[in-house]
């Protein structure tokens, strides 16, 4: 009997797939990429059309070996690595490793790892298609003609350790440019007028909106003044009332982008633990044996496309009518394919529709079952029928002045029965539904409020925010998203204050050396265009080494030119204001990998280091001599101990208030959500009033 053996590029994988074909197929995994450039040097010919240079990894000896022995035993050979770029070029290097002719029809792909659509795939084996490979290959020349060539500049320049890329440098600039725009931001003063009005014991509120039937804005007291300068009494008469019915569509099953967008802003994952997380999901979680075992739960999780298989769709609509009723069902059309989506599979949607949460606690991990509740919820949802809301708006007039009080109610919940989607934006108050007033009669105005405001700068990216915004300006592609966040922070470029991008000053001086001698890297447009150069490979219409060289001319001109007159930067240690005990000499701050911290001017002599300690004004609970300080992990997640320690160990996740609990004594604690802030005890359970 013919002996088959299946490539995949993990071990999880590679165990779910053996099961579903049986016997005659042996699965191995490659660990990932076999072959890959040098990290010692370049590993781009330039003077011969930028042929890349592959070497075996380093590591990977035993396991190639382990692939050609098996190879050899085996009557047919297929690479079933992921359905995406990445994937394509890891079955090209498996490939020319093994001596497998890429013509043949040896690449299998599938987007869901289930039983049917594995076995199906094997009926469908293909070539391996060379368009997907060059633009991998493109791709990465590309980043390495760039990187290798720019960051040793930033070495010699500015300290060791640095990186420049062809997207991270203009994620960096994108935040620097935000943090300049808040800096520069002038408020501009406005004025609103609130008034509650009644009618036969109902009020309601409305604001100010014009008069003399046009809308004014109320930029000053005066303003505000001659508004009310010109009312007549407290009366004021219903003009108008509209009355509307108004329908809310669901939002798209996910893709990549927005997947790590609301992934953050629900469940404050950061866009490298959502990949993470999704790619267990996707290769398969033990279900146990009456359940099927080893399965995969969710469609490949690296797409930009909201497309839904027919199949799918039809399960969806089975459990929404069998659980919720027919009325729920949507008849939703496929979303327009996006401006340079590649639409090369599915949404991420669940690999079952029928496998609901619920039926999953006993097998998933906390962060699992969350992430795979948030992805079946959306496509549930995605499925649903849209909500209807009754609006309602009332116009009342004085004198010329009109307030408009407007509100709403869901008449039917639809697809928010299941899901709402969050949005990065301060949620507004709840609206609610208006007193049913009839035209041309009167209400009293009881108080009219003016208040002040000032507009607001913009505010500064989150995770969520820059993701969108960098799909949005056509930067980078789904699967560079975690690892650009990634790596601009590990590098010192940026900082996260609470849960939001900062610049560093490291950052803002290599941002200004690439501005000066590399323009065109950190342009927004010029990396938006050359994307789209990119993906024309993808799709066949144009030559990878065109796209190269065509970059590199003026690339190589700029180089020659920065290596004669960039110029050596000094970043100097900020004075802390405090001696090192242990010499005498001042502390200063210093930029490390994790940040800030507190180091001894009179390195290398003296390697004193400490961390930057926040006091917030409590004693230790264990050592009654101890202040307790705010500190930082690794991943920057802020938890509070003694700064007595080692010699005191009281820590905690929550920070304490230095008050007692009144049932056991035992230090009360702040225990905060998105919304609201409680003070609780951790021993029992006793709890305050939730503040907002």
């Amino acid at each position: 009997m013919a002996q088959y053996l299946v490539i995949v590029e993990s071990p999880a994988k590679a165990k779910t797939i053996e099961r579903y074909l049986g016997r005659n197929f042996k699965v191995k995994a490659s660990m990932g990429h076999v072959r890959d450039l040098p990290k010692s040097q370049t590993g781009i010919d330039v003077e011969n059309n930028y042929e890349p240079k592959y070497i075996t990894i380093r590591g990977k000896g035993p396991v190639l070996k382990e692939l050609k022995t098996a190879a050899k035993k085996a009557d047919k050979i297929y690479l079933a690595a992921d359905p995406d770029r990445e994937g394509e070029a890891i079955a090209w290097h498996l490939a020319h490793s093994l001596n497998i002719d890429h013509n043949s029809e040896c690449r299998v792909v599938f987007n869901e790892i289930t039983k049917d659509a594995v076995k199906e795939s094997f009926k469908h084996p293909r070539k391996i298609n060379m368009d997907l490979v060059d633009a991998q290959q493109a791709r990465r020349v590309l980043d390495r003609l760039v990187g290798y060539n720019i960051s040793p500049l930033l070495w010699q320049k500015v300290k060791k350790g640095l990186s420049a890329g062809r997207v991270q440098s203009v994620a960096v600039k994108m935040i620097i440019d935000r943090e300049n725009e808040i800096n520069n931001f002038k408020p501009e003063e406005y004025w609103s007028i609130t008034s509650q009005f009644t009618k036969d014991n109902q009020s309601f509120e409305g604001n100010f909106y014009g008069y003399d039937g046009k809308k004014q804005p109320l930029k000053s007291k005066e303003d505000v003044d001659f508004v009310l300068s010109k009312l007549k009494g407290k009366n004021f008469l219903i003009d108008k009332v509209n009355k509307k019915e108004r329908k809310r569509n669901p939002s798209p099953p996910f893709t990549t982008s927005s997947l790590q967008q609301e992934a953050a802003r629900k469940l404050n994952f950061r866009a490298r633990k959502t990949m993470m997380v999704a790619q267990q999901l996707y290769e398969g979680i033990d279900l146990g044996k009456r359940e099927g075992g080893i399965t995969g739960l969710i469609t490949y999780m690296r797409t930009d496309s909201t497309r839904v298989s027919a199949s799918a769709q039809n399960q969806a609509k089975e459990y929404i009518e069998k659980n919720y009723g027919k009325e729920y069902s949507g008849n939703n059309k496929q979303a327009k394919k996006s401006e340079g989506a590649q639409d090369a599979h599915e949404a991420i949607r669940p690999t079952d529709a029928m496998r609901d949460p619920k039926s999953l606690k006993t097998v998933l991990s906390r962060d699992q079952l969350r992430l795979y509740k948030l992805i079946w919820e959306r496509f549930m949802a995605s499925q649903m029928a849209p909500a209807v809301m009754d609006t309602m708006t009332i116009h009342l007039l004085n004198e010329g002045v009109e307030f408009r009080a407007s509100g709403s109610k869901i008449k039917f919940n639809g697809f928010m029965k299941v899901y709402i989607e969050s949005s990065d934006d301060q949620e507004k108050k709840e609206e609610k539904w208006l007193p049913d007033l009839q035209e041309g009669t009167t209400v009293k105005s009881e108080k009219l409020e003016p208040n002040q405001h000032f507009t607001q700068p913009p505010p500064r990216y989150t995770e969520a925010r820059l993701v969108k915004t960098m799909e949005e300006q056509g930067i980078g592609r789904p699967s560079t998203y975690a690892p650009t966040l990634d790596t601009i922070q590990r590098r010192g470029y940026v900082a996260l204050d609470n849960r939001r991008f900062v610049p560093t000053e490291l950052g803002e001086v290599v941002n200004s050396l690439m501005e000066e001698f590399f323009p065109e890297i950190i342009d927004i447009e010029f990396t938006g265009k050359m994307e789209g150069d990119l993906d024309a490979i993808e799709d066949g219409k144009t030559e990878w080494i065109s796209i190269i060289d065509q970059f590199y001319n003026g690339f190589e001109k700029r180089l020659d030119v920065a290596q004669q007159e960039m110029e050596k930067v000094e970043i100097k240690d900020e004075p802390a204001g405090i001696d090192c005990e242990k010499c005498g000499h001042g502390m200063v701050y210093k930029m490390g990998r994790y940040g800030k911290f507190l180091a001894c001017s009179n390195f290398p002599d003296c390697r004193n280091t400490k961390p930057i300690l926040k006091e917030i004004g409590v004693k230790c609970p264990n050592c009654k001599d101890g202040n307790i300080v705010e500190r930082k992990t690794k991943r920057k997640r802020a938890f509070y101990g003694c700064d007595n320690y080692p010699d005191c160990e009281f820590i905690s996740w929550d920070k304490p208030v230095g008050r007692k609990c009144p049932k056991c004594d035992t230090m009360l604690v702040e225990k905060k959500t998105k919304k609201t802030t409680q003070v609780q005890c951790p021993s029992c359970d006793y709890k305050e009033k939730e503040q907002s």
